[in-house]
């Protein structure tokens, strides 16, 4: 491992304070959309929460790769820096439930929205069945497609 100067450490633990304050003010905005079904907020917010998670994760991997040096900061600084990740963890767990929430109920409502078109494709339908002979009732291997945009 190489060392590092306290100059650079610093600098490194002030950029992950304000990248971690920034990050949780936009999982909070982001968590807030999701809750109220907002899904314009949340796309808009797409581009810069994978920004903030890039830099992040290049922060964590400094810190993993420097943790001597980390050993090396006072109590209070270390508490400092546990909170904030805390606070963090809880935001991505409740931005993580309120995802995978809204995915499955985008999903449960394109299943019920594809099985009521081939029901009415079912009932409706009419087809050539055995033989070149116009039939209402051949019609259960009709197509259907579906266009699907979340």
């Amino acid at each position: 491992m190489e060392n590092i100067t306290q100059e650079e450490l610093n600098k490194r633990i002030a950029d992950y304070h304000e990248i971690i304050s920034g990050f949780t003010a936009l999982l909070k905005e982001e968590n807030k959309a999701l809750a109220e079904l907002d899904m314009d907020t949340v796309g808009k917010l797409f581009e810069k929460k994978a920004q903030t998670v890039g830099v992040y994760r290049g922060l964590v991997a400094f810190f993993i790769k420097h943790q001597d040096a980390l050993n090396s900061l006072s109590d209070e600084e270390k508490n400092s820096l546990k909170e904030e990740s805390k606070t963090l963890d809880e935001l991505l767990l409740e931005n993580d439930k309120l995802l995978k929430t809204r995915m499955e109920t985008s999903q449960t409502v394109m299943d019920s929205i594809i099985n009521i078109a081939k029901v009415a494709n079912n009932a409706n339908a009419t087809s050539y069945g055995c033989q070149g002979r116009y039939t209402p009732l051949d019609n259960s291997k009709n197509a259907l497609a579906v266009n699907r945009t979340l």
